[in-house]
This record gives C-alpha cells, sequence and structure tokens, in this order.
C-alpha cells in the first residue's frame, strides 16, 4: 500500500493531509490518545511517552501496538476488489499443496546487509513462499518480524526485476504483483529497522543528503580527535587504535601488557612469558587487573577493567600505515580525556543483568556510556543530538555496533566487529573512526534503498505475539514466521546496547527464549510459543497456509514448536531441513537428528472441513475425513535432477501421528488403534513406495514418476524402536531375509540411541512386528496379519507400561531407562481412560530428554498437565 496523492495532498486511512508531515504529527497526537489504553497490552515497551511518540512514524510504524491493523486491513480488502476487476487476481484461489521446492539463498544482497540484527531470512527465500501461497493483493503477516524482511519480500513480489532474478519460478507475470504485509515483533529496535525498510516516504527520499550533511556538521568540529602525526612530517587521519587489556602476572603481580606479551606476528601465542620475571603464562592463568576510579560523568566510585593503548593504523592520502603508538597519540588522547561535555541522557541507562549482559558487569561496563571509550563517546553523543527521522536514528543504530568496546580486533582480518550472537569484550578492542563508520553506513543504507525505492508503506508495531489484541481473527492471507530458537539468542540482552540508546527497551515478559535470568526453561518457553502460534491460527483465515522457518540443533526445541503448532490446530504437512552444503531439502525422520535449518509448513483447515468433521466426530468416518483432506495438502512428489524422493508426511507412521495430535488437540479419544488405521488405509487409499494417495493424486504421481525414473528410498537411520520398525519394513519390502542377514545391516543402521531410550534386540522387534516363512525368513505381514501383531504388540507394551506405573507410583520414584513405545501405547490408553494423573506421574519421572524429544509423548503430556 501507498500513500494515495492528489495534488500534492496525501490520502491515508480516508484522511486528506498537506504533506507527510501534517500526516506524521495528526497521527501522532491520535497516538498519544490511546496511549493509556495501548499500554495495558501485552508486550507494551519499556519507555517514556515521548520517546515513543517521537520514534513512531504513524499510522504506518508506532513504536508500541499499532491501534491502526484492523483500518488498514479493511481497506486492503476493499483494494482486492478492484484488483479482481483487473485480472490480476482471483475470488477462488486455493492452495493444496505446500511449498516443497529447493530454496538456497546467500545473504550477500543490500537490504540484508544495511543493518545488522541477531538473525535474519534473506528476503529472495521468503519471496518464494509469498508468490507460491498467495496472489497479488494478499495479506501477509510475520508475528515475529525481527528487520521486517517478510515486509519487503510481499513488495517486492511486485517488482518484475526481482521475480525474474528468482530464476526457478515458473509464471512470473502470473505471480507479478505487491502483497500488503503486516510486520510486528517485542523488540523495539527490530521495530525501527523493521520500519525503515517498510515504511518510505520523503524522509527515506532525503536520507543521504541530510545524513551526510548531518556527519559533515559534527565531523568539522571534531575532526581534529583523529590526527595522527605522521614521520613527524604529514598529518594523517586515524582508521583505528588498538587497545590492550593489562592482566597482573599470577607469580610477580607486576603488569602483563597483553598485547606486548601475547602477539606476535598476526595472531595470539597460546604462551608466553611474563616480561618481568619470565614466568610462562597462559591467558587462562593471567589475574585481572581492576581499577577503582570515580566515574567523570555520575561522580560514582566504580570498579573498571584497566586498557592501554598500543597501535594504530591510519591513512595519509589513500595509502594505509601502521604502527605502534607513540607519545604525540598519547598527548591527543590525554588532551580528549580531559574535556567535559555534557552525555544525551540515553547513555546513563543501566545494563541490567541476564545470562549474556553479564559479561558487560564481568568487564566493568555498568551503564551504556562505559561501553566506548571517551573520543567515542563524545562524537556519538554530538551525533546522536542532530537525528531526527527514523532512518537517521536506524543509521545510528546500525553503525554504533562496530564502534563499542565490544569490537575485537582482528589481525586485518575482514574488519573489527563484535562477537556475533553473544556479548563478549574481548583483551584487545579495536576502537574505530566515527566518521568513516557513519559514512560507510549512509551508503549501504542508500543502496538498500535504492532497491526498495520510495513507494513502500507496509504496517508494523510492537506487539508480543502470545497475545494480538489489536487484530481481528480470520484477517490474513498467508503467515510467514521464523521464531526465537529456544536459548540459541538472548535477544532483547543483545540488543540492550541498541535499545539504550532508544531509551526504550523491550518488555521481556512474553519474551519467547529460555533463559536462566528470566526463569524461562524449555516448558515456559514452549507455552509462550504455543501462545504465539494460538494467536496466529485466530488471525489467519482458515483453509490458508502458514509457513515456520526454524533452526536449532536441540531436539526438544524442535519438538517443543512442532508440539506447539498442532496443538493451535494447525496441521503439519511438511516438514524439510535444509541441507545448506548442497542447498536442497531433506525429509526429517528423526527429531534427535535436526542440525539444520527447517522449514515447516502447515495448514489451517478449511471450515467446510471443519463443518463435516463436526458431523462424524464421533464416528470411524472422520478418522478417513481427516486423512484425505491431510492428503490433498501434502506435496505429490519431489523432483531434483531426474529423481523423485521419498514424502515422509505420506508414511502411515507420520499420518497416524498426525491424526493422533489432531484428535488430543481437539479433546477427543483417538478412535482406531495403529493396526486398523495401517489395514484401513490400504482399503481406502493407494500405496505407492510405501506412501499413501488418493486416487487423483497417484496418477500425476506415476506419471512423474515414469518421467523421472531414479526413485530415492528414504534414509533411516535407527535411533529409536520406531525407526528400527520403520527401518526393517523398508528392508524386508524388496525381499524376504533370514536374521542372519538382517543382523549385520541392523547394526550397520544403528545409530546413537538417546540417553534413557530402551530399544528391544532385533529378534524381539522381528517377532512382534514381522513374519517368519518356512524357510526361516522375515517378511511384512499382509495388512489382515499385521493388525493382529499389532493388537498382540499393544498388549505387551501396556503389560510393561504397568511396571513403569508402579515405579512412578513410588514416592520420589525415577525411571532411569524405559522403552518408548511402551510409553506412547501407555500414554494414549490413559488419555482415552482419561486418567492424566498417570500420564503426569510418569512423564514427571522419566528422562526429561525422552519426554522433550518425542512429539507423541510431549503431545498427550501438555494435554494432560492442563487436565490434573
Amino acid at each position: 500500500m501507498e500513500d494515495i496523492k492528489v495534488d500534492n495532498k496525501i490520502t491515508v486511512l480516508g484522511k486528506t493531509f498537506n504533506s507527510e508531515e501534517e500526516r506524521r504529527n495528526y497521527f501522532r497526537e491520535e497516538l498519544r490518545k490511546k496511549l493509556p489504553v495501548l499500554k495495558q497490552m501485552e508486550g507494551f515497551p519499556i519507555g517514556k511517552d515521548e520517546d515513543i511518540l517521537n520514534l513512531s512514524d504513524p499510522p504506518y510504524y508506532t513504536a508500541c501496538p499499532n491501534p491502526w491493523l484492523n483500518d488498514f486491513i479493511a481497506e486492503w480488502e476493499q483494494e482486492k476488489k478492484q484488483l479482481e476487476k483487473d485480472g490480476k487476481r482471483v475470488a477462488d484461489f486455493e492452495v493444496d499443496e505446500p511449498y516443497a521446492t529447493d530454496v538456497s539463498e546467500g545473504k550477500n544482497n543490500p537490504i540484508y546487509n544495511a543493518h545488522s540484527y541477531h538473525t535474519k531470512v534473506p528476503h529472495p527465500a521468503i519471496m518464494r513462499y509469498i508468490l507460491h501461497y498467495t496472489q497479488p493483493g494478499d495479506i501477509v503477516f510475520d508475528g515475529f518480524a525481527g528487520t521486517g524482511m517478510t515486509g519487503v519480500a510481499a513488495t517486492l513480489c511486485g517488482s518484475q526485476k526481482e521475480l525474474v532474478s528468482l530464476t526457478s519460478l515458473n509464471n512470473v507475470d502470473k505471480n507479478l504483483g505487491s502483497r500488503n504485509a503486516i510486520c510486528s515483533d517485542l523488540s523495539p529496535i527490530a521495530s525501527l529497522i523493521n520500519s525503515i525498510y517498510n515504511v518510505a516516504g520523503n524522509s527515506r527520499s532525503h536520507f543521504y543528503d541530510s545524513s551526510i550533511k548531518l556527519i559533515e556538521q559534527v565531523e568539522n568540529e571534531f575532526k581534529w580527535m583523529y590526527l595522527v602525526n605522521h614521520n613527524g612530517k604529514n598529518i594523517g587521519q586515524l582508521n583505528y587504535i588498538v587497545w590492550s587489556e593489562i592482566f597482573s602476572c599470577p607469580e610477580c603481580s607486576n603488569d602483563v601488557n597483553f598485547w606486548e606479551a601475547a602477539v606476535e606476528g598476526l595472531d595470539v601465542k597460546s604462551q608466553f612469558n611474563c616480561r618481568s620475571c619470565n614466568s610462562l603464562l597462559t591467558k587462562r592463568t593471567l589475574q585481572k587487573k581492576w581499577i577503582t576510579c570515580v566515574n567523570e560523568f555520575t561522580d560514582e566510585i566504580q570498579k573498571e577493567l584497566d586498557f592501554k593503548p598500543v597501535f594504530i593504523n591510519y591513512k595519509v592520502g589513500k595509502k594505509s600505515f601502521e604502527r605502534e603508538i607513540n607519545d604525540s597519540d598519547i598527548e591527543l588522547l590525554e588532551k580528549i580525556n580531559s574535556l567535559k561535555i555534557d552525555l544525551v541522557p540515553s547513555l546513563f541507562n543501566d545494563f541490567k543483568v541476564g545470562d549474556k549482559t553479564k559479561e558487560f558487569f564481568n568487564k566493568g561496563i555498568y551503564k551504556l556510556h562505559d561501553l566506548y571509550t571517551k573520543r567515542t563517546l563524545i562524537i556519538l553523543s554530538e551525533i546522536y543530538k542532530r537525528c531526527v527521522s527514523k532512518e537517521q536514528k536506524a543509521l545510528f543504530t546500525a553503525s554504533v555496533v562496530n564502534l563499542a568496546k565490544t569490537a575485537r580486533y582482528k589481525f586485518k582480518r575482514s574488519g573489527n566487529v563484535p562477537m556475533s550472537g553473544t556479548i563478549y569484550v574481548s583483551s584487545l578492542i579495536a576502537e574505530s573512526n566515527v566518521f568513516n563508520a557513519f559514512k560507510s553506513k549512509v551508503k549501504s543504507l542508500q543502496k538498500a534503498f535504492n532497491l526498495l525505492g520510495n513507494d513502500q508503506f507496509n504496517v508494523n508495531g510492537i506487539n508480543s505475539a502470545t497475545s494480538l489484541n489489536n487484530i481481528k481473527e480470520n484477517s490474513f492471507d498467508y503467515v510467514f514466521v521464523d521464531p526465537p530458537f529456544g536459548a540459541n539468542l538472548m535477544y532483547s540482552e543483545l540488543s540492550a546496547h541498541w535499545e539504550n540508546w532508544l531509551n526504550i527497551k523491550t518488555n521481556t515478559i512474553n519474551e519467547a527464549i529460555e533463559n536462566r535470568t528470566q526463569k524461562k526453561s524449555t516448558f515456559e518457553y514452549q507455552w509462550l510459543i504455543q501462545s504465539s502460534f494460538a494467536e496466529f491460527y485466530r488471525v489467519l483465515k482458515a483453509g490458508k497456509w502458514m509457513t515456520v522457518e526454524f533452526s536449532n540443533t536441540s531436539a526438544s526445541v524442535w519438538n517443543s514448536i512442532q508440539i506447539s503448532i498442532q496443538n493451535t490446530g494447525f496441521i503439519i504437512a511438511n516438514v524439510a531441513a535444509l541441507d545448506k552444503k548442497q542447498g536442497s531439502y531433506n525429509a526429517v525422520m528423526n527429531p534427535t537428528s535436526v542440525k539444520q535449518d527447517l522449514v515447516i509448513s502447515c495448514y489451517k483447515p478449511s471450515s467446510e472441513f471443519d463443518q463435516k468433521f463436526k458431523q462424524h466426530q464421533n464416528t470411524d468416518v472422520a478418522v478417513w475425513d481427516f486423512v484425505e483432506e491431510h492428503l490433498n495438502h501434502l506435496p505429490i512428489h519431489l523432483v531434483k535432477d531426474n529423481t523423485t524422493t521419498a514424502i515422509i508426511e505420506r508414511s502411515p507412521k507420520i499420518l497416524f501421528d498426525r491424526l493422533i495430535a489432531f484428535y488430543v488437540q481437539k479433546g477427543l479419544p483417538v478412535p482406531i488403534d495403529a493396526g486398523a488405521f495401517q489395514k484401513g488405509l490400504r482399503e481406502r487409499f493407494i500405496e505407492r513406495d510405501g506412501m499413501f494417495f488418493t486416487d487423483e493424486q497417484v496418477q500425476e504421481y506415476d506419471k512423474k514418476k515414469a518421467e523421472n525414473p531414479e526413485f530415492i528410498q528414504l534414509s533411516i537411520l535407527v535411533s529409536s524402536e520406531q525407526d528400527g520398525v520403520l527401518w526393517l519394513k523398508n528392508v524386508l519390502t524388496e525381499k524376504s531375509l533370514a536374521y542372519q542377514d538382517i543382523q549385520p545391516l541392523w547394526m550397520q543402521a544403528l545409530a546413537g540411541v538417546r540417553k534413557g531410550d530402551v530399544i528391544p534386540e532385533l529378534a524381539d522387534i522381528l517377532e512382534e512386528n514381522f513374519l517368519k516363512d518356512e524357510q526361516g525368513k522375515w517378511y511384512v505381514p499382509d495388512p489382515e496379519n499385521e493388525a493382529d501383531l499389532e493388537k498382540l504388540r499393544t498388549k505387551r507394551l501396556l503389560k510393561q507400561f504397568e511396571v513403569y506405573k508402579t515405579e512412578a507410583a513410588k514416592p520420589k520414584g525415577k525411571i532411569k531407562e524405559v522403552r518408548v513405545e511402551a510409553l506412547r501405547a501407555g500414554f494414549k490408553q490413559s488419555y482415552q481412560d482419561k486418567d492424566f494423573k498417570t500420564i503426569v506421574q510418569i512423564g514427571d519421572r522419566i528422562p526429561n530428554n525422552l519426554l522433550m524429544e518425542d512429539e507423541v509423548l510431549l503431545q498427550f503430556y501438555d494435554i494432560a498437565s492442563s487436565r490434573v
């Protein structure tokens, strides 16, 4: 959407203004009136009203919950009607299959690189999903929007140049057309970055000239601070100066200058000698040297670490030079340190104790101004006073990340930058030239703005994804989210540097992370994620799709995401792992093996299916209604390089797991066991290569396979009993084998077994799940015999479950090892019997990793916990 301009007037949400400034001022006053009500919403940021209002560019961007979202949605819905008249969209648009094509997008993009953030998905990758699931004019939502790449992707779907660059896309002209986007996030700094990418206008079009002018004004006043004496004749300009930490020798207590003692050539030695006593030292054996001083800005007594300048890099003309620090450099620093200055108020903001921010306190950094050298502090304070527009404030935050004491000296390797994803203050700090950093960042941002243009008006604000009360239900045509990944990143702590400058901080009560300081474990994380997905389900239209991009090596966090999705009503249609080495997708067989980015495709059932299910929910018909609906939402074939690949979601095991999840989420008893389910599956649907299809789908599958005859079978590593049964079915489907032929193959397939999980002996698994012929060879039973075997196996499993039930009932009883399949059978039976207490009791006694890493167990446990 863009401002409607007639005779230089601007119309926004039905109101006409003479200029953008008039529009902005009007809506800021309206926002001021709404603040008392908005403050009651979850996620309202921590900050003063004036700071929130000054940062906002309403109604498009508000540094708090945006009260105009429903107004924009209503206006966009009206615009769809005109697009339909123009033939740019159709009224009955539906998407049956998930997007299951390879996605490999690099990060070397001006938009991606303009402003750093803890994690981002390149916008071309998101474009592929938006183009698959939506049509021009549709409304896209991202509730964990970060820097707003989803909004960028939605807009650039209207760029012929951008679409042509996505070479694997067909029907470019058909897909061409911008989508509208609402992008929200809990973080104030994320929302600011989001706004500069997604809300254009005059401030963006004048950004380059106004920003260069701002920097030059400050530079004219303070450029003397970077003058360097070169050979006593010429004057150079400082690029950066290296500060070395001063330690104490554990043997003689004399000072140890880390640079002088440990640095040799372009590297740091692992062992070195004390220059006073010659003792052999390592970085680990050195003792910190603390200095007690009076803070010149607060008059408070504080302790800080001792750092000395040791080395400089500078240029004379266009040529660079390096040398050790000398007397003229020291004199300049002493002159700068003697200056008395007034700092902007935000520099007195504290850093709060957290899992990562404790590193600041370990280095004597307590307030924002402690994070900079005196020279950098003076110049940054003067620049910040002059930053007016949101683009200039984003320029500021984009620049300061490399100007703090977290910037490490990297020995000429790709710049002096902080360590990503954490907070770390090195013993070798690189203080860079502020003006060089800002000028470089102006160019970077301008490159991004050139690609985006000046007519982009998506909408964003600060919201907790756990409560989207400012959005009506059934509002969006598609949801794309890249949620927090458990304990991977401490977003609010990593953003504290930026947000202290803005004087607006993240409200962390509902921040969806695992964090010891915030007392959030995997369980709290899952609850927050599940609350968020429940809101996404509410605001998404029926029959529409959600894509969840996820990156975490922890199987328990992966399961938390998947369980949360299913518990809120979504049905998962495809889970794929992005192989970054080969740039391709592989079916995810085992959550404990997740070591790559995942893309989870799920859908909200159509209103027609919901109605049909309610009519049949007490009969077996509902089971097969669900299966047919689900099969119609799964990819029919995955083709790559003239080969077709098995689709794990079409296997009986996963189909049954999805059925269980669906019934449990609705609070209904599961009306069928695994044996009867597999028998019914074969009776009603058609099997190909271990997968099931509808009549219509199998024709397309057969045709595509004939065109691409090379078939890649599922590659299964056995790390659980369930994996083992599936592996054996694959092996024995090809031909019957004797035990002695199976056993060496079995040993090769065995992978690391989860701690606490007991996999039965191969002979026992064969006995319970397969049949043996007269020659002693094992084979896969037919459906009738398989159902009988399943009944006998379930009986054995439930008998074992009774043993666990007895153990768990003992005071403080712990069950160190369990057969997970027995727990699955027992939890299912207890759920059917409404014996929720047993599920919770046993769940609390078994190894936590087994509960958190098994999708079915966790599903039953979550439901039972809410009912005990």
